[in-house]
């Protein structure tokens, strides 16, 4: 491939050398470095790649793309851009052929609720019988293939790659889940999502090395709407309305609460022998009613979303509504155990605002007892336990304290914040330090008509103390816990 063809959509400026010249990898790591690969640099806020351009060439790359001129030897193409994030992005999506273009590409944004949605798009299209791919916190997903990913959106290069992996796979859709980091690092750059969702949002990833203010975020959050060719907006919630006044596209609306497109009414929420969700007529352009196997009302919400793109592909209405009663979302409102007796619920909530969500979703449900086993990472911000504990300690009715990621603290230590917060509640609780034990004790000591919730790991399958990670999934622990006690599992 000529380099000139990996420009087409790029403002750049010709330093040195030419553009008729055969290349055939791209990389922006200079330890990947290989004769034919263009070498991106990047000046990041902790390294600078344009400091290993010396190192880059001697290992034979000869076409440069750069920030800023470089002195290099007269053999070397150098290729000056505004932006070497945007330019990676474009690169490689030349690199691989466009492969998003190929299919329909959904995009997912918002503060709380990305993941859920995503895998409930995947359902409900799998359900119809499509091959679908699917890019979010929990991996890369697509027919034959799970591999774990470090961002909730993966680099630009990583991207386009996994996408030429998914057509090659035979997908006909791909849906990802849109951080705003991504789109700040300019991960998404040249995407044109055909559908565009935003979901939700409130302040989050505020601080050093992710978002300035609100306002940063809140632009991030919005451009989904310039990347895309239709989008859907949670009509509940103002500030997404506001961007999708401010958007490019047509957007349609979904609501539990106004007439919209796509409207839910009638909520119900269940806790049978083996099915804990909710039930809800939906109607507007999609019509009939809906079970869906996960608890709490913004899991109506994040249906909603999935069900009105979905609609507006032209799936068939039937298998729509029918296709979410079974979902399953590791990490998220998992429902590990479910019986007569007593029901075993994970999730991913990690501080005290989802803490908070989750239980008051839970009570819903009225359970004789609300038992929740949780602890707290090491090495973050102590404001965390405290608030943890004093929400556990007045909304659960028994919490049991342990391990979770303590890094280079001691547990003792984090539990002792904890509980600090927690005893002046008059919450009842535990301490077992072991997580393993924890949880344990939690399902042998089940009383009848109890909620247990264990929470904070969610689809984490490692514990990480001292720096070292083992494997750890809370799953399993339950899955171990249930024949020794005579109980099989749902």
């Amino acid at each position: 491939m000529m380099f000139k063809d990996w420009l087409e959509d790029i403002r750049c400026q010709v330093l040195q050398g030419s553009l008729e010249v055969q290349v055939s990898e791209v990389v922006y790591d200079s330890r990947k470095a290989c004769p034919g690969a263009v070498f991106v640099c990047m000046a990041g806020s902790r390294v600078d790649s344009h400091e290993f351009c010396s190192q880059v060439y001697a290992a034979g790359v000869r076409v440069f793309v750069t920030e800023r001129p470089i002195a290099l030897p007269a053999d070397a193409t150098v290729v000056m851009v505004e932006n070497g994030r945007e330019a990676l992005a474009h690169i490689s999506a030349a690199r691989f052929g466009f492969p998003d273009r190929k299919m329909v590409t959904i995009g997912v944004t918002g503060t709380k609720g990305k993941t859920t949605t995503t895998h409930m798009i995947k359902t409900i299209l799998e359900a119809c019988g499509k091959k679908v791919g699917m890019i979010g916190t929990n991996g890369v997903y697509f027919p034959g293939t799970f591999e774990p990913t470090r961002n909730t959106t993966p680099e630009s290069y990583q991207l386009h790659q996994y996408f030429s992996r998914m057509l090659e796979a035979g997908c006909e859709y791909m849906v990802m889940e849109v951080s705003s980091q991504a789109v700040k690092m300019h991960r998404t750059d040249g995407i044109l999502f055909s559908y565009g969702i935003f979901i939700n949002i409130s302040p989050d990833h505020i601080g050093p090395d992710e978002h300035e203010n609100f306002e940063e975020y809140f632009h991030c959050k919005s451009m989904i709407f310039k990347q895309c060719l239709t989008g859907i907006a949670n009509q509940d919630d103002e500030l997404v309305m506001k961007a999708a006044k401010h958007g490019l596209c047509p957007v349609y609306a979904y609501s539990l609460m106004h007439p919209a497109d796509f409207q839910a009414e009638n909520i119900r929420y269940l806790a049978e022998k083996d099915f804990v969700g909710l039930e809800f007529a939906m109607k507007g352009k999609v019509s009939g009613t809906v079970r869906v196997g996960l608890p709490g009302k913004f899991n109506v919400s994040n249906a909603m979303a999935a069900l009105s793109v979905c609609s507006l592909l032209g799936l068939p209405a039937n298998t729509l509504t029918a296709a979410l009663e079974k979902i399953h979302v590791d990490g998220r409102m998992e429902i590990a155990f479910a019986s007569e007796d007593y029901k075993v619920i994970i999730d991913y909530a990690h501080n005290a605002v989802s803490m908070e969500s989750l239980l008051n979703t839970l009570r819903d449900y009225h359970p004789k007892r609300l038992v929740v086993v949780f602890g707290c990472g090491g090495n973050r911000a102590k404001e965390r336990r405290y608030a943890m504990g004093e929400t556990a300690g007045k909304l659960a009715d028994f919490s049991i304290l342990t391990a979770d990621n303590s890094r280079f603290e001691k547990v003792e230590d984090i539990l002792s914040d904890i509980k600090s917060a927690l005893i002046p509640t008059g919450g009842e609780y535990v301490e077992i330090p072991d997580r393993r034990e924890a949880i344990r004790y939690a399902v042998t000591h089940a009383e009848k008509g109890d909620m247990i919730a264990v929470i904070g790991k969610g689809h984490e399958d490692y514990q990480e103390v001292n720096g070292v990670r083992t494997h750890f999934l809370d799953r399993e622990v339950i899955e171990e816990v249930l024949p020794a006690i005579g109980q099989k599992n749902v």
